[in-house]
């Protein structure tokens, strides 16, 4: 009798958790039937853009470093929900922190390897020349590469954003079994879900504008100072709101060094929804459209300068 009622309520969890994964199954479909159209839409009006794009994102998907990171960040995303982290009640939100924070990372460093193989080696290699000695321009050949660079990270983005998403519902559920809490409806599941898709969507634009960057630095730079230089912007990104708050009534000689970093560097604290986690908010989509707008701008600003210090760049 006892071990009925354990196997009933452990169908019960599980009927719980997995019942809001149709949403993420829904997701993963329009993400595909997006990412589709966009390659059909590009083939129609770039052929040459696209047919480098799509030789630059199958050398990358062909690379062990992205079934690598692929399979850390699966293993992760399944290890944290049965983290104990002694939070008391919060640990839900510890996974949702933890679990973008990885993805986003494990995204731009694919999208940074990906930007120093396909441009600066290809440069360094004298394949480059090669390639333009063909009827490509330059122009096409940079847009074409970072187009290609883009694609395999938003693969690794819907993947691993599903592993995610499935993690989440599964914490709910798992944490109120723990704590001998009363049983989670799906409908809780379902919500602690969609708040972190926005989440999702702002780590993709911060990835974004990164690579736009990396494009720029390598097609001057080697790999090295391309991830040196791609990772000194990460952390500077980060802490621009932070040095401003601290210039506040500082002298003004002080208070420069931050408005001259936020004039330059991208100030990637945009992206960042930890605040909204924590306090348990939804992101508005009016966000989502000024941090859209932002990232459309920074990286078309990024993608101009790397067409401009690729320009007269002696691939001989």
């Amino acid at each position: 009798m006892e071990s009925s009622l354990s196997s009933l309520f452990l169908f019960a969890a599980a009927t719980t958790w997995l019942k809001p994964l149709w949403l993420v199954a829904a997701g993963v479909v329009c993400a595909v039937i997006v990412l589709a159209s966009i390659a059909l839409l590009l083939q129609l009006l770039m052929p040459a853009v696209t047919a480098i794009a799509r030789t630059t994102a199958r050398d990358a998907m062909s690379q062990p470093l992205f079934y690598v990171l692929l399979a850390v960040g699966v293993f992760l995303l399944i290890l944290f929900p049965f983290v104990p982290y002694n939070t008391f009640g919060e640990d839900v939100k510890v996974v949702k922190d933890e679990g973008l924070t990885l993805i986003m990372v494990l995204s731009i460093g694919l999208a940074l390897w990906t930007a120093s193989i396909s441009i600066a080696e290809e440069i360094e290699g004298r394949t480059a020349l090669t390639l333009l000695s063909k009827p490509i321009g330059r122009r096409q050949f940079i847009l074409g590469k970072f187009l290609g660079i883009i694609a395999p990270v938003a693969i690794l983005f819907v993947v691993l954003g599903a592993v995610f998403l499935a993690s989440v519902s599964y914490k709910v559920v798992y944490d109120a079994r723990e704590s001998c809490l009363p049983e989670p409806t799906w409908q809780e599941c379902s919500a602690e879900m969609v708040q972190i898709v926005p989440g999702l969507v702002l780590a993709f634009m911060e990835t974004i504008v990164l690579a736009s960057i990396s494009v720029a630095i390598s097609t001057r730079l080697p790999m090295m100072a391309n991830l040196i230089i791609c990772a000194s912007i990460y952390v500077l990104g980060h802490l621009v709101p932070t040095l401003a708050n601290l210039a506040v009534g500082q002298f003004a000689i002080v208070g420069f060094l931050p408005d001259l970093l936020s004039a330059v560097v991208p100030m990637l604290d945009h992206f960042n929804i930890h605040a909204a986690i924590s306090t348990g908010r939804t992101v508005p989509l009016s966000y989502l459209g000024l941090a859209g707008v932002y990232c459309l701008l920074y990286s078309s600003l990024a993608m101009l300068l790397a067409l401009l210090l690729f320009e007269d760049r002696d691939l001989a």
